[in-house]
């Protein structure tokens, strides 16, 4: 990330898209496919939008039901990088992770979607040079992963998986593998790099169980 980037201004407040169990984080990438109205207008809107808000939306998990649910108090603001309509009237686009926001007042709107105030107090990180993992932390994360992946029957590139760099192995870990919301916030919310690796190992050995290694090697 260049110097400019780092310092770009960043919006007070944004269109927040609540997706269950779609967790962005700094740098990563989501694809999404946009068909519902609302969220039409919103990236068309973002498209169009100047400044600071010009191709960002916020990403956010609802944390229950309701009309509209309520929303975690964490999200990511993604940058649209791809975009293109389709010949069915959806939207396709890619986002990737700016930086983390806390939600603060939710606006009065008269658009179909809705817009939260941003504090980005805390998460001057998100935007700083990529983090890295010590050697006991790197260690521990891939000897997590050999059995989770195996109790489930799911093979892996381990010649990428290790060659991969800390941060980019943490985050797709942390947006690809089917933990509960609840755990998918608790990696958003983990304060740095060491903590969200140190989560993803404790989740994954949690749902393998004690006393359960790997019985094959990954393919």
């Amino acid at each position: 990330m260049s110097e400019s980037e780092a310092l770009e201004p960043l919006p007070a407040a944004v269109p927040v898209f609540p997706l269950t169990g779609a967790v962005l984080l700094p740098r990563g990438v989501l694809p999404l496919n946009i068909f519902e109205p609302r969220y039409l207008a919103m990236v068309k809107d973002a498209m169009a939008a100047t400044g600071a808000a010009s191709r960002v939306i916020g990403m956010i998990q609802p944390k229950a039901a309701g009309d509209p649910p309520p929303l975690y108090k964490v999200g990511c603001l993604g940058r649209i990088t791809e975009y293109r309509e389709t010949d069915d009237g959806r939207i396709l686009v890619t986002l990737v992770g700016v930086s983390r926001f806390r939600v603060g007042a939710e606006l009065e709107r008269d658009t179909l979607y809705r817009q939260v105030m941003t504090d980005y107090h805390g998460f001057a990180d998100d935007r700083a040079e990529e983090e890295s993992l010590d050697a006991a932390s790197r260690a521990s994360l891939e000897d997590a992963l050999r059995p989770y992946l195996d109790a489930r029957g799911l093979a892996a590139d381990w010649e990428a998986v290790q060659s991969a760099d800390d941060e980019g192995l943490v985050t797709a870990l942390a947006g690809a593998l089917p933990f509960d919301p609840p755990e998918k916030q608790a990696l958003l919310e983990a304060p740095t790099l060491a903590d969200r690796a140190q989560t993803l190992s404790a989740l994954m050995s949690f749902a393998v169980g004690p006393g359960s290694g790997s019985s094959g090697r990954l393919q």
